[in-house]
């Protein structure tokens, strides 16, 4: 018998733990996934968004390329913007790195690899988000292909509990098993203010193609909460920086 198949079952029962408690978690929030994909032909990255008020739940998602950006489903209806519409997934013009986030901080990690800057360097500049009172951690995943194998860092900001001050929690991972990935939310469940994320990246089980990865995230999120949904498959070949973008979106966009 294959060894290798005994040592995954404690992971694999983990990573369906985890999805179990994803399912039961009502208000998660927004999450972000990096693995790879079962095939072991795609690294993954995959991105949601939930909301509990009329101007979160307002929302779908668009693609163009390799970009994935918010947008509102009924522009008219729109009260605040400034952290509910930006870019969530983008693509370096150099190739090589690829960029998922719960805000504008997309465009803050791409130019700084435009300028040579690390990954958590360049995010030195940001921090939690300003939602008080909440708080909501900023969180933010790349992929790099750039050295001799793939390498995924995450990056969660978050308030510390003494004061105003940013606890920066960046969490590297170059080793990836088939059919898993890596999660973070920002929160950790519902309430008034919202808790906070807290912990480690967690496992979840990315069985089958690009679309049977979204329609399992999906049915995994809280049914009226969920918002929008989408994975990036992305060839895990060296020099080839194919991707492709599937969407699920709650609500369709207004005329």
């Amino acid at each position: 018998m294959d060894g290798r198949i005994l040592s995954m079952k404690p992971v694999k029962e983990e990573a369906r733990d985890n999805l179990h408690s994803l399912l039961c978690n009502v208000y998660p929030g927004r999450g972000l996934i990096v693995g790879l994909s079962e095939d072991a032909k795609y690294l993954v990255q995959a991105y949601w968004i939930m909301g509990r008020s009329e101007n979160s739940r307002n929302r779908i998602f668009v693609a163009t390329g390799g970009d994935l950006r918010t947008a509102p489903a009924d522009a008219s209806k729109v009260k605040d913007p400034s952290l509910i519409i930006y870019r969530a997934m983008a693509e370096a013009k150099s190739g090589g790195f690829f960029v998922v986030s719960d805000g504008d901080q997309t465009d803050t990690v791409i130019s700084g690899d435009r300028k040579n800057m690390l990954f958590e360097q360049g995010m030195r500049c940001r921090g939690y988000k300003p939602d008080a009172p909440n708080f909501t951690p900023r969180i933010t995943a790349v992929f790099s292909k750039r050295l001799i194998s793939p390498v995924a860092e995450i990056l969660v900001l978050k308030k510390s509990k003494f004061g105003k001050g940013c606890d920066r929690l960046l969490y590297r991972h170059d080793s990836f098993y088939p059919g898993f990935g890596f999660c973070v939310t920002t929160y950790s469940g519902d309430g008034n203010p919202l808790p906070s994320f807290c912990g480690e990246p967690y496992l979840l089980p990315l069985p089958g193609t690009i679309k049977d990865v979204a329609d399992d995230m999906w049915e995994a999120l809280n049914e009226a909460n969920r918002v929008s949904l989408a994975v990036k498959f992305i060839s895990a070949k060296e020099g080839n920086d194919f991707s492709e973008i599937f969407i699920i979106n709650k609500y369709s966009a207004v005329a």
